[in-house]
């Protein structure tokens, strides 16, 4: 365990404390819990009823229906629906599908309405009550067309949810003093400090994105150039954590999107998405359907202005047939599409439902319900070329191309079962982060462990063949300090050539040529670690005003202002403004912006002050309030 898990366990409640262990290690905490109570522990437990089946008869079935080109979700035959799932019924146009029926083997008919998707190929059924867990539902329809009716039915089970106990990992508070960092002007930011160590005058141009967690301050999205110097930084309350800031487009426009919220000690996450513009205005909050909480790995707006977000939810599931408890629970990896005009969800894909659980690297020994078997672990989304996406499983070590139309597997890359014989140095362990890119090759970033698989952590490039049946390293990228990052982490190929990567629980971030030459790296001071590091541009307009603060003086002395404004990309100088009355003031001293904060020597005492930022022309962009000097 890590030193910031056994913290949080020592903190813990009895319940809460077999959270923080791991599978291993539970039976030594039952041992030493009878031990300190003065009571043996018993012989044997009495007996728990088994858990559900949680998979289907037949692994990795499309989901269109048989004589349609409907695609329905929960998938027709599958165990792990959500007792609040909408029936998602994509691929013809809404008004083509009539009389949806929609009946709970133990709820019976379901009233509801059927919604369509503002893109015009489909519809939801919303059942106005939600199903009962254990109970098969029965869906019917039928599709017109100028051929007249054809009628549809299938049915899925709704699984019996498994609702971890909530525990929350306290901060932990380090003993460095440049952990945060500080400023007159906007006190209440104290975002992570950054060390930047190497640069060089041919790295790719763009500003750095992080959303640090973990340390003694605040947890936020963070944006920082490469001097090292704080852009932006959203603080957010105490126990909500943020992931995965990066811009993005929606309808044609700059926007940044992050995750936010709790992170169980079970490693992924329950809140939301959340959207903000170039003003850095909420716009939008992206929330999981059917009853579900997003989850923070990955979030992708399409050209078509829907969201791909990943789910994580555990399920009460029988493990017996791998070797498992009967009475254990699982971790079901799922991927939404949603439409965001609506909200309806298009598409939901399960990876118990396409996927064996045999596949995984992670030992299903000790699971639960307090902790479920995280066979699968999905990590990243790509909608890639044509009618197919690209999914990587940090468990079962492995890629996977689907029929984004049927949901179905059509090429595993890596893992137990591979598709596609691999070269030495190209398996991964524990991987995150797959992207195709423009050329057919994959970037992957390798953890390599927890548990220890590689001798450290890696960014790789590799090339399939003309057949897609062998692969190849033909990039590998490694930090000189070697580092073994046991989860988290990401790599991004730039335009010009380099690759960017984020360390994930290594607070590191880094840039390299195409020959592994490493032309950047920085890191944050302490025990902060972020999800993801990317480079990208960006140009941010904040819809508030500058900040402000000036220095005590006496009624003689020189006043010293310092000026910032979080998240501002534009101003180049600072203009401070000073007079008798707040209503009287003129211009008395300029600086060139210096970092987040600028301080600005005045000539001599003023009772009131105020700074105007401007960009490179002189224009004025925005006017601080007006304080006492």
């Amino acid at each position: 365990m890590t030193a910031r898990a056994l913290a949080a366990c020592a903190l813990a409640t009895t319940t809460a404390l077999l959270v923080c262990l791991g599978p291993s290690e539970w039976a030594l905490a039952a041992a030493h819990a009878a031990a300190a109570s003065g009571r043996a522990a018993p012989r044997r437990a009495a007996p728990r009823p088994a858990a559900p089946r949680c998979v289907p008869a037949h692994v990795n079935a499309s989901n269109v229906l048989p004589g349609t080109t409907l695609a329905a979700s929960p998938l027709p035959g599958s165990y792990d629906a959500s007792p609040r799932t909408q029936v998602s019924l994509v691929g013809v146009p809404s008004a083509a599908i009539a009389s949806v029926s929609v009946r709970g083997s133990r709820t019976g008919r379901h009233a509801g309405r059927l919604s369509a998707y503002s893109q015009g190929d489909g519809a939801s059924f919303v059942p106005a009550a939600p199903f009962h867990e254990g109970e098969t539902v029965t869906v019917t329809g039928s599709l017109r067309s100028s051929a007249g009716a054809t009628r549809f039915a299938f049915h899925f089970v709704v699984a019996h949810e498994d609702p971890i106990p909530f525990v929350r990992t306290p901060h932990v508070h380090g003993d460095d003093p440049n952990e945060k960092q500080h400023f007159v002007s906007a006190p209440a930011l104290a975002p992570p400090s950054i060390a930047v160590t190497d640069r060089s005058s041919h790295t790719s141009s763009g500003l750095l994105f992080a959303a640090p967690y973990g340390g003694p301050g605040a947890s936020g999205p963070m944006i920082f150039d490469e001097t090292g110097s704080l852009v932006w930084f959203d603080p957010l309350p105490a126990g909500t954590e943020a992931a995965n800031l990066q811009p993005q487009r929606l309808e044609g426009q700059p926007v940044l999107t992050w995750w936010q919220g709790y992170i169980p000690p079970q490693g992924f996450g329950k809140g939301e998405d959340v959207i903000a513009n170039d003003s850095y205005q909420v716009i939008d909050r992206v929330h999981a359907g059917n009853g579900l909480a997003a989850d923070l790995h990955d979030l992708i707006i399409t050209p078509q202005d829907t969201a791909l977000l990943t789910v994580f939810n555990p399920i009460a599931c029988n493990l017996a047939r791998v070797h498992g408890g009967s009475d254990a629970a699982v971790t079901d990896s799922i991927f939404q599409e949603l439409d965001l005009r609506t909200g309806l969800v298009r598409r939901e894909w399960h990876s118990l439902d396409h996927v064996p659980l045999s596949d995984s690297y992670n030992p299903v020994a000790g699971a639960s319900a307090v902790w479920p078997f995280d066979y699968f672990h999905l990590n990243s989304l790509q909608q890639t070329r044509g009618d197919t996406m690209l999914l990587s499983a940090r468990n079962t070590w492995a890629l996977y191309e689907l029929n984004a139309s049927t949901g179905q597997v059509i090429k595993r890359i890596g893992g137990r079962r591979s598709d596609v014989m691999l070269s030495p140095g190209a398996a991964t362990a524990y991987q995150h982060d797959a992207t195709m890119l423009p050329n057919g090759t994959i970037s992957i970033f390798d953890n390599g462990g927890t548990p220890k698989v590689h001798s450290q952590s890696r960014g790789i490039v590799v090339a399939l063949d003309a057949n897609g049946r062998s692969e190849a390293l033909i990039g590998q990228y490694e930090h000189p300090q070697p580092l073994l990052s046991g989860s988290q982490g990401d790599i991004q190929p730039l335009e010009n050539g380099d690759e960017f990567i984020g360390w994930g629980s290594e607070p590191f971030f880094s840039e390299f040529n195409a020959q592994g030459q490493l032309l950047f790296d920085a890191h944050m001071h302490g025990s902060y670690e972020s999800y993801r590091g990317y480079r990208f541009a960006w140009t941010g307009a904040p819809a508030g005003a500058p900040a402000i603060a000036a220095a005590p003086a006496s009624s003689t002395a020189p006043v010293t202002v310092d000026a910032s404004w979080n998240g501002d990309t534009r101003t180049t100088t600072w203009r401070v403004l000073a007079g008798t009355s707040p209503e009287a003031l003129a211009p008395v001293a300029s600086a060139p912006r210096s970092g987040f904060e600028t301080a600005i020597a005045t000539p001599g005492a003023a009772p009131y002050v105020a700074v105007e930022a401007l960009d490179s022309n002189g224009a004025v962009l925005g006017t601080s309030r007006t304080i006492a000097g």
